[in-house]
Order: structure tokens, then sequence, then C-alpha cells
């Protein structure tokens, strides 16, 4: 139970690694805020480990201006996970409503809830904020760039929010998982078929996708209070894939 008594908000929590890290945390003692643009999947989790749910659109402050009241207090955890990605393309193929929905889901949001909810973290002295980015922010793949640049940006916004906010307290951190069983994985791959399964298998030493049981067993240690020694780190949870 090394999150007893914590409130945590899980962005994108609805699905995939959001929904492996949510659980966990409840697992772990938290009260979890399951906050998704789909309300229904953010129900169904929530639901499911007595959480509690809220519809919110990272990419628009005042979406997550509601966010803030909806929750009514300082949270102790901030999971960034909400995330997107375009179809591989050759980079100057991507389309430019393509390009600015990838960076104002992946970039900006981190920007909107540091603005709404830091302020009452560094009031209260405390709290972790975890940044889910990836391994394609430290070895991208080809026609994937702008996804590749949105997450590497997101590791740098990582350190810099560890050193600027740990005279208050608050410790940041990011994970970088490896393609994983999520509703984002045919997007990357293009096309989910055995073959590209099995060529992108290839490049992970152990062989296996990252799960959301993975991710939520890293994110309940960085934001626990076992790691109170350890900010601005970008922990790879990839299999060896970034060897």
């Amino acid at each position: 139970m090394q999150l007893e008594g914590k409130l945590a908000i899980v962005t994108g929590g609805g699905s995939g690694f959001g929904a492996g890290i949510a659980r966990k945390f409840a697992g772990e003692g938290a009260r979890v805020v399951v906050a998704d643009i789909n309300l229904s999947s953010a129900r169904g989790i929530a639901d499911e480990i007595g959480g509690i749910a809220a519809e919110v659109d990272v990419a628009s402050d005042n979406s997550v201006a509601a966010l803030t009241q909806t929750v009514g207090e300082t949270p102790d955890i901030l999971v960034n996970n909400a995330g997107i990605t375009h179809l591989p393309a050759p980079m100057e193929d991507v389309t430019e409503e393509d390009f600015d929905r990838v960076l104002a889901v992946n970039a900006k949001s981190v920007y909107l809830t540091a603005r709404h909810f830091v302020p009452a973290m560094k009031t209260v002295g405390k709290g972790a904020i975890l940044n889910i980015a990836s391994t394609a922010g430290v070895s991208p793949r080809p026609n994937l760039n702008w996804y590749n640049a949105s997450k590497g940006w997101m590791i740098t916004a990582t350190k810099a929010m560890a050193v600027e906010l740990a005279p208050h307290g608050v410790r940041v951190n990011a994970l970088n998982p490896v393609a994983g069983e999520t509703p984002l994985l045919k997007s990357f791959m293009g096309e989910d078929t055995p073959e590209m399964r099995a060529k992108f298998l290839s490049t992970i030493p152990l062989g296996r996708f990252s799960t959301p049981e993975d991710m939520g067993n890293a994110a309940a240690f960085l934001c626990s209070d076992a790691a109170g020694m350890i900010t601005g780190v970008a922990m790879e949870v990839d299999g060896g894939r970034c060897i």
C-alpha cells in the first residue's frame, strides 16, 4: 500500500497504459481520478477501481481548468499519460492538422496541467508529477518523426520541470515505454499484422511489448515516497530497446 492516502490524477486513464497505471495506483491505496477525453472509458475504469471519472481534453485550457474544479483539492500525484501519434509517413507528408494535434496532446497538455496544478503543489510543498514519454524520444523510429519529436520534448520538459520544482518539494519524472498492447499500437505500426509485430519485437531484446502492468509497476514506484530522492529521471520500461 505504498500510495495509501494519496490522491492521484491519471490523464488518458480510460485505456491502455493509463488504465494500467490507474489500476496499480488504486491497488496501492491511492484515490484515483481517471481523466479521459472518452468519459465512458473513464467511467469503466473508475467503476472498476473505485475511483472518480472525469472528462477532459488535455489540449484545451478550459477543459483542464474544469478538471481542477472536478478534483477540488491538490493532487499528490499527477500523471500526464494522454497521448496520440500520427500514422507512419515521411515527415514531409504528415499534414499540418496531424502535426498540430500531436503537439497539442503530447506537449501542450504538459504545459496546461502544470499551469493549473503546479501552483497548488508548490503551495503545499510536495507532489509527484510523472510524464509518460516514449523510447521514441530516445531512439526514434523512421516515419514517426513528429511523434518522436513530441516525446523528446516531453523528456526535456521533465528534466526542466524537475530542476525548477525541486526547491518546492515537487518531484518530476518520466517513463519511456516501448510500443505496447494499447489502442496506439496499430497507429505506430501502420498495420497490425503478424509480420509487422515480428518486426517490432525483433528490436526489443526481452522479446515482448510493454504492458499496462509494466507501466503501472514503474509508475507506482516513481510516484511513491520510496522514490523520494529521484527526480528528473526518464526511466526506460522497454525490455532493452534503447540499449
